[in-house]
């Protein structure tokens, strides 16, 4: 999965603003989903990005996977995120 070519972002400690240039939308984000969108930029795969947002935030791994998997979801519906193959692969 990857964050879609049309996507432009910035982060900040109070969250981030994601611009979607194609269809001229633009979202807010809170510090957790800025922080899960600066890891897809890295390539980071679904169970890497639950992992590290539970250490990052101290909240377990049981708690936030549903939360992460939900946004990926999100992003996925508004056409922010491309996804190729079986969710939680890139």
């Amino acid at each position: 999965m990857r964050i879609s070519e049309d996507v432009r972002s910035t982060h900040g400690p109070d969250g981030g603003v994601v611009l979607d240039i194609r269809r001229g939308r633009m979202f807010r984000l809170n510090p957790v989903a800025s922080r899960i969108l600066e890891l897809l930029r890295g390539q980071s795969a679904e169970a890497e990005i639950i992992e590290e947002i539970s250490r990052e935030f101290g909240a377990s791994q049981e708690v936030v996977a549903p939360d992460v998997r939900e946004f990926l979801v999100a992003l996925e519906r508004h056409r922010l995120l491309e996804v190729h193959g079986p969710a939680g692969t890139a």
